[in-house]
């Protein structure tokens, strides 16, 4: 059976950082696509980043580019969310989804697997 497990999440100051991490177990991590996807409260869930297979190549919403890294390490089947300069508008529930097509997409239909998340909250 194959399990996403998320963690890091934590309340950080507005400006701080965080490092997300999730570990997957059940399956090859090293061939599925990973992604990060956050819903806010009262808000539909969204994409923030992915990391394809096998060029590792990545993907980001506009409104995290330059502030977020997503980076996998395929020796521990885990991947990671670093986020910098956080802001109010970055909480949300963060969740980290595979995809066994290895593309790395934007849309949450491609991701076959979720974990159940990890809340980020951003205070003033």
């Amino acid at each position: 059976q194959v399990q996403l497990v998320e963690s890091g999440g934590g309340l950080v100051q507005a400006g701080g950082s965080l490092r997300l991490s999730c570990v997957s177990s059940g399956r090859t991590f090293s061939t599925d696509a990973m992604g990060w996807f956050r819903q806010a409260p009262g808000k539909e869930r969204e994409f923030v980043a992915a990391i394809g297979w096998p060029g590792g190549n990545t993907n980001y919403k506009d409104a995290v580019r330059g502030r977020f890294t997503i980076s996998r390490d395929n020796s521990k089947n885990t991947v990671y969310l670093q986020m910098n300069s956080l802001k109010l508008e970055d909480t949300a529930i963060y969740y980290c989804a595979a995809d066994d097509h290895g593309l790395g997409s934007p849309l949450e239909v491609k991701y076959d697997v979720w974990g159940q998340g990890t809340q980020v909250t951003v205070v003033s």
